[in-house]
């Protein structure tokens, strides 16, 4: 996967589908961090067993300095991470900000948890990790 985030110009890892990312957290191979606000965790919804790490914090979401840090203790060096947010975009900057601090082993998911907006502005509707029907909660 990394030949193809070389190839295809990203600045980090690589990215996966959600269903490619809940199969390597299932296969044991990958670790899943979510990095959406604790808001967000328990009004949307989130990935049972999945590692909290925020890219941003509170209602006008702060940047998250420790972010690094944080994904570093609790996602850990060695195994890959899977960085998951709402659509895609937020996961994308934080796999960005974590290659350029070193981690060399983190991927974004694709898509998100709730996929992109359709047409009327709504998410949900073809596309992301709750679309594809794959385990989730909700607080």
């Amino acid at each position: 996967m990394l030949s193809e985030a070389v190839a295809a110009g990203l600045p980090f890892a690589g990215s996966v589908t959600p269903q490619e990312a809940w199969s390597l957290v299932q296969e044991g191979e990958a670790v899943l961090v979510d990095v959406r606000s604790a808001e967000e965790r328990k009004f949307v919804g989130h990935v049972p067993e999945s590692v909290h790490v925020p890219w941003a914090t509170g209602l006008s979401l702060t940047r998250n300095p420790r972010f690094v840090r944080e994904l570093e203790v609790k996602g850990g060096k060695s195994r890959p991470l899977l960085l998951l947010c709402r659509s895609g975009k937020r996961s994308a900057l934080a796999a960005e900000a974590a290659a350029k601090a070193g981690l060399t082993n983190v991927f974004n998911v694709s898509e998100g948890f709730e996929g992109d907006l359709d047409e009327n502005q709504r998410r949900g509707a073809f596309n992301g990790w709750r679309h594809a029907g794959l385990p989730w909660v909700q607080d």
